[in-house]
């Protein structure tokens, strides 16, 4: 059976391995006070272009979002998010169970749109009643956004600017960044600006099970190792992050991180022309390694035979909506067969 679910069904990348076993032997302090750490922490913020940014580790999305977001809110605060953000739709209500309300913006085509944002806004500093409501404390989007779509560099600076001039924090999760840089022309360097922090995701893009969070703004930094530490998440052999993310930015530029996504990105292009070509409908338009797709019972049943793919549900017009996930560690002759399989389908209803 080929892997088709999701990007994180292999375990790392096999330099990372290479490095996590080169180092084992070392002993070295914990709780990221290492100079492997140390070493990874200056790396990324060479290629993001970000030299005062605190750089923290965690082994997983979920996590870091809880923690920066519920470190960032302050009684009576929101967080904004798209309907089918993350921590909207799939996080367990993991910030709600902090405390925090998530107020959800429509999603088009995955993202929030500057006008949405910019109303949303309006709307609280308008009112008389403020007393009643939640205040917007802070943007979540995510790049590549839950549908695989991807801000324009236009978008990003519309709503950073929105967010700069109504006292907004924005936070952007990254945990397909890979993926998202080698399908735009927009930098690492060019997110990180426009935000005041930033999640590189490692799990889905090479790691074993390591996030690094980037924060920019000063006023997020105080005492945030504490907080990391309040919510379970600090890794007491932070070394194992470290080292990851140490190889992952080795040469100071990225490039090779950007590299794991771009085979998966070039991928899973082919196999949205191939679905486009059997008649199965993609659902949004994923310039990534996710493709979402409406498909005939009789033709997913076909695919399922030799390939997982993650159900997602009903489409609106009665098809199967499912998820076709590439990732760095995705056999080329896994490709060929899933493309193979789906030019059969043309055939069927």
């Amino acid at each position: 059976m080929r892997q088709f679910q999701c990007d994180y069904i292999a375990g790392c990348h096999p330099d990372l391995l290479a490095a996590l076993v080169r180092s084992n032997a070392e002993e070295v302090p914990g709780y990221g006070m290492d100079h492997f750490c140390e070493k990874a922490r200056e790396l990324i913020r060479t290629a993001a272009g970000a030299a005062q940014a605190d750089v923290f580790f965690f082994t997983g999305g979920t996590l870091t979002n809880r923690t920066l977001i519920s470190a960032a809110l302050r009684p009576g605060q929101t967080a904004l998010a798209a309907s089918s953000g993350h921590i909207a739709a799939h996080e367990t209500g993991a910030i709600e169970a902090t405390g925090f309300k998530v107020t959800e913006l429509p999603s088009n085509d995955g993202k929030v749109s500057g006008e949405d944002l910019l109303a949303t806004v309006l709307s609280y500093e308008t009112s008389a009643e403020q007393f009643l409501l939640a205040k917007p404390a802070l943007l979540y989007i995510s790049y590549p956004t839950e549908t695989g779509s991807l801000y324009t560099r236009e978008e990003l600076q519309a709503i950073s600017r929105i967010c700069r001039e109504h006292g907004l924090l924005l936070y952007i999760d990254g945990a397909r960044l890979a993926y998202g840089l080698a399908a735009a022309d927009v930098t690492l360097a060019e997110i990180a600006s426009l935000c005041d922090a930033l999640m590189i995701g490692g799990t889905k893009c090479g790691a074993l099970d390591a996030e690094a969070l980037l924060i920019m703004n000063d006023s997020l930094k105080e005492g945030f190792l504490s907080q990391q530490h309040l919510r379970g998440a600090l890794i007491s052999k932070g070394r194992l992050a470290g080292v990851q993310f140490a190889e992952l930015f080795r040469d100071g530029t990225g490039d090779f991180y950007r590299s794991l996504g771009e085979r998966a990105v070039r991928d899973a292009q082919r196999l949205r022309a191939a679905f486009i070509k059997a008649g199965i409908t993609p659902d949004g338009s994923s310039p990534t390694n996710q493709q979402f797709v409406r498909i005939s019972a009789a033709k997913l049943a076909h695919l399922n035979r030799n390939f997982r793919c993650e159900p997602c549900g009903k489409a609106a017009d009665g098809r199967e909506l499912v998820r076709y996930c590439t990732a760095w560690s995705t056999k080329p002759e896994a490709v060929e067969e899933l493309l193979a399989a789906i030019g059969e389908t043309e055939a069927l209803p």
